[in-house]
């Protein structure tokens, strides 16, 4: 198995943000590219539905700054899980299926995520159409595994774990899911931070 050089692409996710009315939020998703796993990622077409590689957080709150035109989200230091799902059965609708099948790693974020929206006047939030963060993960652990008849380690493969920079909308997804205030969809990509 081949492992990603630092500074080289480690993956491609999409997903989406959960915020609920306590002011907690999470993501959930699925890898579109994983390192150097070269078999498809997925059973069929493209999407959660058919993703054999998923990831879910756990669930933070962020702090709003604001600076003129810029809304800034501050989330803290937190952590996220990837999944192996021999059986793929991610739902959106389901965030929780997203955390099915084995685990194969633990990040922790290493500091604060900045996420900046821009904002077409100071006062007009909701005209902005796309927001972005940039944060950096170190691997706490990893479980080996096996996919389409190969060995993989995301140890070996990633080194100490990734910076990923990421896009989302700003608006949310319709209708809004119960136990939810708002559903957001996002993809991300992330380099490799390299061996440790």
């Amino acid at each position: 198995m081949s492992s990603v050089l630092p500074g080289e692409l480690a993956w491609y996710v999409t997903g989406r943000f959960y915020a609920q009315a306590s002011k907690a939020l999470a993501d959930y998703g699925y890898f579109l590219h994983l390192g150097t796993i070269a078999a498809p990622l997925f059973d069929g077409e493209p999407g959660e539905a058919t993703a054999h590689f998923t990831f879910a957080a756990q669930p933070f709150e962020a702090r709003s700054i604001s600076n003129g035109a810029l809304s800034l989200a501050l989330d803290p230091v937190g952590s996220f899980a990837v999944y192996f799902q021999a059986e793929p059965r991610g739902n959106f609708d389901d965030p929780a299926s997203f955390a099915l099948g084995q685990c194969i790693a633990r990040f922790r974020r290493s500091s604060v995520v900045v996420g900046t929206t821009v904002n077409s006047s100071a006062a007009a939030a909701a005209q902005a159409l796309v927001a972005s963060n940039v944060f950096s993960a170190r691997l706490i652990d990893s479980e080996p595994f096996q996919f389409r008849g190969r060995h993989y380690d995301l140890r070996e493969m990633l080194g100490q774990g990734v910076t990923q920079f990421g896009t989302a909308a700003t608006a949310p997804v319709e209708p809004a899911l119960e136990n939810y205030t708002a559903v957001i969809p996002f993809s991300g990509s992330a380099l490799a931070l390299g061996p440790g």
